[in-house]
């Protein structure tokens, strides 16, 4: 089996937010839409007060609650472990929104450009009508990772076929692959370090391993 996870390690994250722009670029979202943001956090009490990142995006859980309340079956979950929206299938009724706890999925009931009603050249060519009214987020990129299969090559280990903000991350905080193969980066990596799941205690399995110095 494969199952496509990511681990976000928080001591090296710098917050500078390259990670949100690659997506962005990637992906073509509209205005005021980021299917990866980093928050900006503080934690402790006077004078020990510590300033950490922790990215955020869709968690593809192996139980994702966004797909139990989906009334058409729109949102489903691969075999490889990716949660994905059927455009065709999903009917904008907004019941992922407000299921999912990560708060990583969103809707635009009408097209938005950067400067104005009309778009400009570059968003013009991307702009994607499917996208309108229905429910998107973060797919790990899966049109890269779904090219993998006919290139040969391997996410994770091959730019081309790896998600566009693990490619981007100048600190190398990111990390992706198949933690069912145990010589994947990212296996090795999580064999060897601390790491968490965001709102463990739901259930939801999250794909997303945060590594930190202590549990």
């Amino acid at each position: 089996m494969t199952r496509y996870v990511m681990s976000i390690d928080l001591r090296r994250c710098v917050g500078c937010q390259t990670c949100t722009a690659a997506c962005k670029n990637a992906n073509a979202t509209p205005p005021g839409v980021q299917w990866r943001r980093v928050l900006d956090l503080e934690t402790g009490e006077f004078p020990d007060v510590r300033r950490s990142f922790l990215p955020t995006a869709c968690m593809h859980c192996a139980e994702p609650p966004c797909a139990e309340v989906c009334p058409t079956e729109a949102t489903q979950k691969r075999r490889d472990g990716l949660v994905t929206i059927d455009y065709d299938v999903c009917i904008g009724c907004a019941n992922c929104v407000m299921a999912c706890p990560y708060e990583a999925r969103s809707i635009v009931h009408e097209p938005r450009f950067a400067y104005g009603d009309q778009p400009i050249a570059s968003e013009a060519i991307r702009f994607d009508p499917s996208r309108i009214s229905v429910a998107t987020k973060c797919t790990f990129c899966k049109e890269r990772i779904d090219a993998a299969a006919a290139s040969g090559r391997i996410p994770g280990r091959d730019p081309e076929v790896t998600p566009a903000c693990v490619n981007s991350c100048i600190s190398g905080a990111m990390v992706f692959g198949d933690i069912d193969d145990p010589d994947s980066p990212v296996s090795r990596l999580l064999a060897k370090t601390q790491h968490f799941h965001m709102h463990e205690e739901l259930g939801t399995g999250p794909s997303v391993y945060y590594i930190w110095d202590h549990p």
